[in-house]
């Protein structure tokens, strides 16, 4: 491997026994994310195939990393952001206003300050308090009306915050931005995180169509269709099912094509590119009643760090080891801890490994969504270093 630009280069794949190496982890008691930037632009090239005609807006909620925005900048990814915060990140990357969607139904005022100084004209609304309020403070401002539409197998809903109803609720709130002169010009859903009921988006879509309808005949430019995220992050055979009922969603109820389609994928795009590498520095065995043992094993990476989607996503960790024999290696009832004196600290349970020594590492694929951004400094801990991949092309001279 080697390094340019602050990116290292590989050949084939990613040597994590290099990576703890050349970091000299061994000698540090400090976790490390890998990222891998050919993954994110693997999946951009993948929603291109199976979302064609769909622009991504990339959640920068999900993982707010300036490499992650920078490279779906390049790649002519657009975002949604729901701050003046993430605005400013993405503004930082040279992209252009017009390709951000303030998706924040429920703004501060001093947010949607900075998206008018900022030219961020599009945002969402879900409610007849903040027409009146965006009618007062932002009155150009062109709006997306937000829809509840939940999945009923789903790992985290968002309806009970945010999205109204499309049948009792939608059509008083376009009739009010119609009194106020507002202009709406879409609508938007959110099926929910980890979405298992994949018609949940024909539902919605169908639903959406209706209040297109509607907006018509009160003479708005309805023109924008933001279908929204809950997009799976490394479960291809699921987002190819996905991608198709949407597609056909789509055709059916926009036969016109005179529509543009976004949506909002976080944890498809970040998901798999980033690669937690962990050392245990603590250990400890219990027995059981019936003479089963339980083996404990303390990191230095936590669910108030790096895992906190454990916690608030109920996120169900992997984790490999990088012992040499660890076919023919027994394995155990284990339990992993993170470092801090919190009992909630707890990152799995009932994991299957060998057994393991202090000193020894362990590797979590998989968590590029909702763990760099939500990390705390809780007991002293705090958020744990990037380092950055790419594969190798002919132009970086990788020799071996």
């Amino acid at each position: 491997m080697i390094k340019g630009n602050g990116i290292e280069f590989y050949k084939n794949e990613i040597n994590f026994r290099q990576v703890i190496e050349k970091q000299r982890l061994q000698q540090s008691d400090e976790a490390l994310f890998v990222c891998d930037i050919n993954d994110l632009r693997q999946k951009y090239e993948i929603w291109n195939q199976l979302m064609p005609g769909i622009k991504p807006h990339y959640a920068v909620k999900c993982n707010d990393d300036p490499m992650v925005i920078k490279t779906f900048a390049q790649l002519g990814a657009n975002f949604d952001c729901a701050s003046k915060g993430e605005i400013k990140l993405v503004l930082a990357e040279n992209v252009e206003p017009q390709c951000i969607i303030f998706a924040m139904p429920c703004k501060p005022l001093t947010h949607l300050a900075y998206a008018k100084e900022n030219g961020v004209m599009t945002s969402t609304v879900d409610s007849e308090f903040e027409i009146l309020k965006i009618h007062q403070h932002f009155p150009e401002s062109k709006l997306i009306l937000r829809i509840r539409c939940d999945a009923t197998d789903v790992k985290l809903s968002f309806g009970e915050k945010f999205g109204c109803n499309a049948k009792t609720e939608a059509p008083a709130i376009m009739l009010l931005a119609k009194k106020s002169r507002s202009k709406v010009i879409g609508i938007s859903f959110h099926v929910g995180t980890g979405c298992n009921e994949l018609p949940a988006y024909d539902r919605a879509i169908t639903e959406a169509r209706h209040l297109f309808d509607f907006g018509k005949t009160l003479g708005f430019n309805m023109n924008i269709l933001d279908i929204g995220g809950g997009f799976p992050g490394s479960d291809f055979q699921k987002f190819k099912e996905m991608s198709k009922i949407i597609r056909c969603s789509v055709e059916r109820n926009f036969p016109e094509g005179n529509i543009r389609v976004i949506a909002e994928p976080g944890r498809y795009f970040v998901e798999s590119a980033y690669t937690l590498i962990c050392k245990i520095h603590s250990k400890r065995e219990t027995k059981l009643a019936d003479g089963s043992r339980t083996k404990h094993y303390y990191i230095n990476d936590g669910v108030f760090v790096s895992f906190a989607n454990v916690v608030v996503e109920h996120y169900q960790v992997v984790v490999r080891h990088l012992l040499d024999d660890d076919d023919a290696a027994p394995t155990f009832k284990t339990t992993i801890w993170g470092p801090t004196c919190d009992a909630y600290d707890k990152v799995g349970e009932n994991l299957q490994l060998p057994d393991l020594k202090c000193e020894d590492f362990l590797i979590f694929p998989n968590m590029g969504a909702y763990s760099i951004p939500l990390a705390t400094r809780f007991n002293g801990f705090g958020p744990s270093n990037i380092v950055y991949f790419d594969k190798a092309t002919t132009d970086n001279n990788l020799e071996d």
